[in-house]
């Protein structure tokens, strides 16, 4: 069982920058895709950016394409998201997932506002 616990959001202007985490239990961490997701009010959960468990491929939304780096560190066992050039349409809790073929396991998700 993987147990996935975010952290990093809050509350920062247009043009800021946040650094998501994403610490996770378990032993089998590296042997895991992780991904980040998130859901605006009123939306569905969405897509953004994803990275294999070996480092060799990394997916992003096309909206955050250039603007967000997601990354992984094994050895301490945490999945972040660094956020820069964020834009008010950014705003939305952000998930970490956890998955061999399929997402299995999510954290309980950090919220993220960014002001205009």
């Amino acid at each position: 069982q993987v147990q996935l616990v975010e952290s990093g959001g809050g509350l920062v202007q247009a043009g800021g920058s946040l650094r998501l985490s994403c610490v996770a239990s378990g032993r089998t961490f590296s042997r895991y895709a992780m991904g980040w997701f998130r859901q605006a009010p009123g939306k569905e959960r969405e897509f953004v950016a994803a990275i294999s468990w070996s480092f060799s491929n990394t997916n992003y939304a096309d909206s955050v394409k250039g603007r967000f780096t997601i990354s992984r560190d094994n050895a301490q066992n945490t999945l972040y998201l660094q956020m820069n050039s964020l834009k008010p349409e950014d705003t939305a809790v952000y998930y970490c997932a956890a998955g061999a073929g399929s997402y299995d396991h999510w954290g309980q998700g950090t919220q993220v506002t960014v002001s205009s």
